[in-house]
């Protein structure tokens, strides 16, 4: 089973595509916009997600640690 967050890697500014359930919910700039992208989706509880979970998000490029932009 895939998962149903998926970040993708920092652009040239630091930002991330974030998308849900296979939907473009919202682009980052930090672990805590992912949340407020999940509630306005509808996700119950969107502020206890463990964004660490691979069987729930997958972060592509590099993990939640880096928001630092692409060179």
């Amino acid at each position: 089973m895939s998962a149903k967050l998926v970040v993708y890697p920092p652009d040239e500014n630091g930002w991330r595509r974030v998308r849900y359930d296979g939907v473009a919910i919202g682009v980052a700039h930090r672990p805590a916009d992912i949340r407020v992208f999940l509630a306005a989706a509808g996700l119950e509880d969107a502020e206890d997600v463990d964004l660490t979970d691979p069987g729930f998000v997958e972060w592509r490029g590099s993990g939640p640690e880096d928001w630092e932009p692409a060179k």
